[in-house]
Formats: structure tokens, sequence, C-alpha cells
């Protein structure tokens, strides 16, 4: 078992920055691929960006350019850079992990196995 605990939500104008982070029970940077999915209530979840154990990055089209996924083996802690944010980004963000080597696509996040609590970015125009 995995647990996720997200941090760094919250409430900016249009063309802010927020940064979220996802910080794992334990170390599971070398098996797992990780992400960030959103979902707005009343819609299908959304996935933003993930991460491969081996380092690759993968971005849904909306956030190219301006959404920066990382991840701090140090500090045990996945990052979600969130720069020029749109009002349409509002929603609710999930980190998400599943056991996984290789290819590592926004699309499967919404269906991985191990997901955080959640944390609220709302962006106003």
């Amino acid at each position: 078992q995995v647990q996720l605990v997200e941090s760094g939500g919250g409430s900016v104008q249009a063309g802010g920055s927020l940064r979220l982070s996802c910080t794992p029970s334990r170390d599971i940077s070398r098996d797992y691929c990780m992400g960030w999915f959103r979902q707005v209530p009343g819609k299908q979840r959304e996935g933003v960006a993930s991460i491969s154990s081996t380092g690759g990055t993968y971005y849904d089209e909306s956030v190219k350019g301006r959404f920066t996924i990382s991840r701090d083996s140090a500090k045990n802690t996945l990052y979600l850079q969130m720069n020029s944010l749109k009002p349409e980004d509002t929603s609710l963000y999930y980190c998400a992990a599943q056991r996984r080597s290789g290819y590592c696509p926004t699309r499967d996040l919404a269906g991985f196995p191990y997901v955080g609590q959640g944390t609220q970015v709302t962006v106003s125009s």
C-alpha cells in the first residue's frame, strides 16, 4: 500500500502560478509511474501530467508549455509547477501512482490504484 499526501493548492488570479506537492508514504520513485489528474464535480477525471519511473514526462495538450512535472528523489516528493494559470484550470487536483515501468501516459492516471485526498486549485479571471 502507498499513501499519497498532496499540498500546495489555493486561489490565484489568471496568469498566476501555484506549485503542488505530493509525498508518498515510502520511496516509490524507482518502480512507479506517478502523476496528477484533475476533476470538476460532474465531469470525468482528466489526466494532466505524469512521470515515469525513469523520468520520462508526459502532458495533456491543455497544459503543455504551462505546467511542469518533476520529482525530487532526495525529498521523496513529486511536484507540479503550474504557470500562466487559466480559469479553466480550476479543479480538484489529485496525485496518483501505479507500480509500472516504461510508458506512463496521462490518459491512464484516472485509473491508478493509489490516489491522494486532492487539493483544490481555483483560478479567478
